[in-house]
């Protein structure tokens, strides 16, 4: 080998050397940058949560508990249903359990628990946000565009979701399993950890399967599912509907199955309108492609 050749071959490993570093340091800033983007987002919960733990009597006797008082919303709509319809059974005059706590340290675990699950619910748009802004600088300019509205979009689903279980799915279910019984030699004593373990995830599963048309918008754009598809399995999804309402109310009610599946029909169908507008963009674009 020349020294020429040798004197390249020096500077071509130095390069190489120096593009590894480059790349190295752009993936510890990434991974720097992620770090202040979850620190961000434990702060905002850290502190709705510190919010929710300092004010127990509104966070328990009057969200938490909600459900389980005469006076509650639902209970109130459903008594003036009932007059309408003529149907006196819908209207909940009385409940047949009363809470109990069987651990030491239950209260003040709950307490802590649904502090920080409140600061999770509130502070979902913001950690959205955040989510979104670590990975928009890998966007295109139509993406960071479409997945601007897509997290505004997935914040009023999720609260949706998250407020229709509160106030639709967890009365429902309170009132049915609540007023339960198969021999009056038995009294319902319910503990903490099972009804705000039901609270919770009723909660929780409502909001993440308001999500569906989100969900249809990413299916959509990289191919897995199309309009056509979502329409030709209407059928089907109208028999998923029906026994997923049935399990998430376990009352024989048809009533009460056609309030909880009402809006995920609704949501279905949403998601066949966002699937047919992702299509239709992709036509588009295919179209001044062409044209170029």
């Amino acid at each position: 080998m020349s020294f020429d050749d040798q004197r390249k071959s020096f500077f071509n490993s130095l390069n190489k050397k120096k593009r590894n570093s480059d790349a190295e340091m752009s993936f510890f800033d990434h991974l720097e940058e992620l770090r202040w983007h979850i620190i961000r987002s434990l702060i905002v919960v850290v502190v709705i949560a510190g919010v929710a733990f300092s004010f127990p009597h509104f966070l328990f006797d009057v969200v938490l508990f909600g459900p389980k008082r005469l006076d509650f919303w639902t209970y109130r709509q459903l008594c003036r249903i009932s007059e309408l319809v003529h149907q006196p059974e819908l209207c909940v005059k009385s409940f047949h359990f009363t809470m109990l706590n069987t651990d030491l340290a239950g209260q003040f675990t709950w307490n802590f628990t649904a502090a920080i699950m409140s600061g999770l619910i509130i502070g979902f748009p913001y950690l959205l946000w955040e989510l979104w802004r670590f990975i928009s600088p890998a966007l295109k300019d139509e993406e960071k565009r479409h997945s601007t509205g897509m997290i505004a979009f997935g914040s009023i689903l999720f609260l949706s979701g998250v407020l229709f279980g509160y106030y639709i799915v967890m009365p429902l279910t309170i009132n049915f399993l609540g007023g339960y019984t198969i021999s009056d030699q038995i009294v319902n004593q319910i503990t903490l950890d099972s009804y705000f373990s039901m609270l919770i995830t009723l909660a929780l599963a409502s909001g993440i399967t308001f999500e569906m048309p989100i969900l249809a918008y990413y299916l959509s754009r990289v191919g897995i599912i199309t309009p056509k598809l979502l329409r030709n399995s209407r059928r089907y999804a109208v028999i998923i509907i029906l026994i997923v309402a049935a399990v998430i109310t376990p009352s024989p009610d048809i009533m009460t199955q056609l309030i909880v599946s009402a809006p995920l029909f609704i949501l279905f169908e949403i998601s066949i309108f966002v699937s047919a507008g992702v299509e239709r963009g992709k036509r588009r674009a295919e179209k001044r492609l062409m044209k170029i």
